[in-house]
């Protein structure tokens, strides 16, 4: 190989815009963060076609030459022949220093050109053979990879859509039977991130990232880009040795804890990585923590109370709230934690300058999980609340365990929320990384005219402004939203993962 590289996988930065100056100048941006390049040929404008053999003149890393058939995820629309042709003129004329040459082309497993294979082959450029399946995932991947191997030179590659968390745990569970890095393996879509924080586990070469202004317009693809992947990651410092935490919940678009995790691993010296795992069942969740070996969990919406019954043990603030954000393997079994009702107690006393609540009337909006380790909080200060939800039933629940007041969540309710209205905790995920608009779809109390007495506590953290707080604090409101209890429930998870304080 012309490249050494003594750490597998390996980053590749996927370069696709139009022009090769501006991949040339995003590659130079992102060197200090990978190992090799991928041009996207097939994203380039017809007329920068014709330079791509000289791109690996123009970079000092290893490139992948692709030229992605659209039926494959890719934008080349031409015919095969073309296709062909232009292969064959960025593989043609050598240079005698191979650093100037391709180090890798990228071959579909259904394309077979004797005359470009002997091409790569004289010049030490190494095939990849790759299958893309955007829709579904592929299933016994050793034995697919095996087949795909026409020759010992070539690299298969595997790329494929999972339609569930438990597709995914599939991919983790038969890889763990590959014994070497010699495959590239990847899981697609918002749902495959742990196969590319994890393709170490997975056995994979490589894995892929894009710039971050690519990112929105590669959702399907699901890259990371390369600075989250090195610094809040850390992926060059994951091993086998390596403990996995992470976060599960649904859709589970925004979530800063990675960041404050890792973080916390990394000032510790700690050899741990807490990384996302998005899925709609938690049954599934807890399917890829034995794949993994797991040790631990924040659980977010909407499993907070679905995954009581799969607990094998349970706090006593568990029994009391009815919901669990934090789960702890130990000594085999899953202990269930409440950090939320502390961490959210935590956070108000310092917004409300007092330790006591006596005498205040509190209205709390939803009653979901965090609801309830909300009002749990109330109670223990002292004060009275109302319950506030579109659901009235889980209002009623929510408030008879502590001789609350319920009321729809509706306007209707107005003049009741008015009266509650010395502080209001805001519960429920309206707002979370969506429009700044206030509208029924973004503002949970869209109704509610603020006189600027009032008091709101946000527990939404992304953005750091939500609609409601907004209106709010338009209004004259003191406001405050969720990073603060973020952090204080998050200190005392990483407490109950690795026993150290944060």
């Amino acid at each position: 190989m012309n490249y050494p590289f003594d750490h597998f996988p390996l980053v590749c930065l996927t370069l696709s815009y139009n022009t090769i100056a501006e991949d040339v100048a995003v590659a130079k941006k992102y060197r200090p963060y990978v190992d090799l390049y991928e041009l996207r040929a097939d994203f380039l404008d017809e007329a920068e076609l014709l330079e791509i053999r000289r791109f690996p003149m123009l970079v000092d890393l290893p490139v992948i030459l692709t030229i992605r058939r659209h039926i494959d995820g890719g934008q080349f629309r031409g015919g095969e022949a073309s296709r062909t042709m232009l292969f064959a003129r960025a593989l043609a004329f050598a240079d005698q220093n191979p650093r100037n040459n391709f180090t890798y082309v990228d071959f579909e497993d259904d394309f077979h050109v004797p005359s470009l294979q002997e091409s790569a082959l004289a010049f030490g450029t190494r095939i990849i053979r790759s299958v893309h399946d955007m829709s579904s995932p592929i299933t016994d991947l050793p034995a697919r990879l095996e087949e795909m191997r026409k020759t010992g030179y070539e690299l298969p590659k595997i790329a494929c859509m999972p339609q569930s968390l438990a597709d995914v745990t599939r991919m983790f569970t038969e890889c763990s039977r590959l014994k070497d890095f010699d495959q590239i393996i990847t899981g697609m879509g918002p749902l495959g991130l742990p196969t590319r924080l994890l393709a170490r586990k997975l056995h994979s070469y490589l894995t892929f990232v894009s710039p971050p202004d690519k990112l929105a317009g590669m959702k399907n693809i699901g890259h990371i880009d390369p600075v989250t992947l090195h610094d809040v990651y850390h992926f060059k410092d994951i091993d086998d040795d390596t403990e996995v935490f992470g976060i599960t919940g649904w859709p589970l678009t925004h979530t800063s804890s990675p960041e404050l995790h890792n973080t916390g691993y990394k000032q510790h010296g700690i050899n741990a990585v807490y990384i996302p795992v998005a899925s709609e069942n938690i049954q599934d969740v807890l399917g890829f923590a034995d794949a993994v070996n797991l040790q631990g969990l924040s659980v977010t919406v909407p499993h907070k109370e679905a995954v009581l019954p799969l607990l094998d043990h349970k706090s006593d603030e568990v029994e009391k709230i009815g919901a669990c954000n934090t789960m702890v393997r130990e000594n085999g079994q899953w202990t269930g934690y409440n950090t939320d009702a502390m961490g959210f107690k935590e956070a108000l006393i310092d917004f409300m300058g007092t330790d006591s609540l006596r005498h205040k009337r509190v209205a709390i909006i939803g009653a979901g999980g965090a609801a309830k380790a909300v009002a749990y909080a109330i109670k223990q200060l002292g004060g009275k609340a109302c319950i506030f939800n579109r659901t009235q039933s889980k209002a009623k629940a929510v408030a008879a365990q502590y001789g609350f007041m319920y009321a729809p969540l509706a306007p209707e309710s107005a003049s009741l929320l008015a009266k509650y209205s010395s502080l209001i905790i805001q519960t429920t995920s309206k707002g979370m990384g969506g429009d700044s608009t206030s509208s029924e779809e973004t503002d949970p109390l869209w109704f509610y005219e603020f006189t600027g007495k009032e008091r709101l506590f946000d527990i939404v953290y992304a953005p750091d402004v939500t609609p409601v707080m907004a209106r709010a604090r338009l209004a004259g409101c003191k406001v405050c939203n969720g990073m603060p209890m973020l952090l204080a429930q998050g200190h005392m998870q990483f407490k109950l993962f690795n026993g150290r304080d944060y």
